[in-house]
């Protein structure tokens, strides 16, 4: 069908059937698919001329750098810093390199011959010569240092997790909130859509997800409904409108006239309808603004999953006090799960790190009162 319909190119990234044809040798049944798609490959070649390509290129300079700047700051890491007083460690670098383990394994071919062993096998024989192999390898490590990196600002750190408020409990009754892990997933989505801001300052993240009643690999019950990400109107090119000045004081804040949000954004384009009968959610990595408050709740989604930091706050041309004080919808927020709080005095923290007292404060608290003898 397809080479009927004219494609000249297919793009994919490398990963499977790669994955599963080195588990050949341990576990054959499982491979059967990767074979086909082996097969599908050859076919694909007509006239000495390859069909299939890799939709793999190299990031940008110093992407990866950015991304983990980024991340260290992002409203979840800074929660965490913020309330937890009893670790006195770099998580955020502690959990970046597990998921750096992770994904390595999970992506990656650590056996340089098997690789081109595979490769050749699926008709990509013409990328298992230099530098085309190692530039390959390369790419492909890079991209999982960076989503390793994104995964990493929303940690599986002790208890914290997407929890809704003590005085929400009849309402999550109702509504049953996901688990603490597809709720993560989600939420590293809304981050890496994130880095597609047109926003020079800050950028934000949306993905909405539903629960229908039918099942699919994979996902299960749950359908991807749509995302965004703030950005200036559809259509407008670079410097059309204006953006974040911080030279004058009257221009800082010009961009919020032009600036739509990532909700607004994932709600106008999104490729289903929301259905009232089904469980609709959205995932924000920011706190949902006065703005976006009242179209989340008209448009009839039934849960909010956001961090909370801006809560109650009014910056500049932006709020965020309605989303306080929003009824009818369940709000999850990323926060120390309520069955373990305790009273605990914050220690400060920078970018994940706990500070250590400065030597004059140490001194100050071992002083003792010394009376002399009169």
């Amino acid at each position: 069908m397809i080479v009927n319909a004219g494609v000249n190119r297919i793009s994919y990234w490398p990963a499977d059937p790669e994955i599963s044809l080195q588990n050949e040798a341990s576990n054959p049944t499982h491979t059967e698919d990767a074979k086909l798609d082996a097969k599908a490959v050859e076919r694909l070649k007509s006239n000495s001329r390859a069909r299939v390509c890799l939709l793999l290129q190299p990031l940008v300079c110093d992407m990866v750098q950015f991304v983990e700047e980024t991340s260290q700051k992002c409203d979840f890491i800074q929660k965490i810093a913020k309330t937890l007083s009893e670790c006195n460690t770099d998580f955020y670098a502690e959990c970046r390199q597990e998921r750096i383990k992770e994904y390595e394994s999970l992506f990656l071919i650590s056996n340089e011959e098997m690789h081109k062993q595979i490769l050749m096998t699926i008709g990509l024989e013409n990328l298992c010569e230099n530098p085309y192999f190692s530039n390959l390898r390369q790419n492909m490590k890079d991209l999982v240092l960076l989503l390793a990196t994104v995964a990493a600002s929303v940690p599986t750190c002790g208890h914290f997790g997407f929890y809704c408020n003590e005085s929400q409990q009849a309402n999550e009754m109702r509504h049953q909130s996901l688990s603490q892990e597809i709720a993560r997933h989600c939420m590293i989505q809304a981050r890496l859509l994130a880095y597609r801001t047109e926003d020079h300052k800050t950028g934000v993240g949306a993905v909405i997800w539903a629960e229908g009643k039918s099942s699919c690999d994979g996902t299960g019950a749950m359908y991807f409904v749509g995302c965004g990400y703030n950005a200036f109107p559809v259509g407008s090119e670079y410097a059309d409108f204006p953006h974040m000045d911080d030279k004058q004081k009257d221009r800082e804040i010009r961009k919020f006239r032009y600036i739509i949000h990532a909700e607004q954004n994932a709600l106008t384009f999104r490729c289903q309808e929301i259905k009232p009968e089904e469980r609709s959610m959205i995932f924000v990595t920011k706190c949902p603004c006065d703005e976006c408050v009242p179209l989340i709740k008209g448009s009839g989604i039934k849960q909010i999953y956001a961090g909370d930091v801006d809560v109650g706050k009014k910056k500049a041309d932006i709020s965020y006090m309605k989303f306080g004080e929003l009824e009818g919808v369940c709000k999850f927020t990323w926060q120390l799960s309520p069955s373990h709080i305790g009273v605990h005095e914050p220690t400060p923290r920078e970018n994940g790190v706990r500070k250590s007292k400065s030597l004059d404060e140490q001194q100050h608290q071992n002083k003792k009162l010394c009376l002399g003898n009169h």
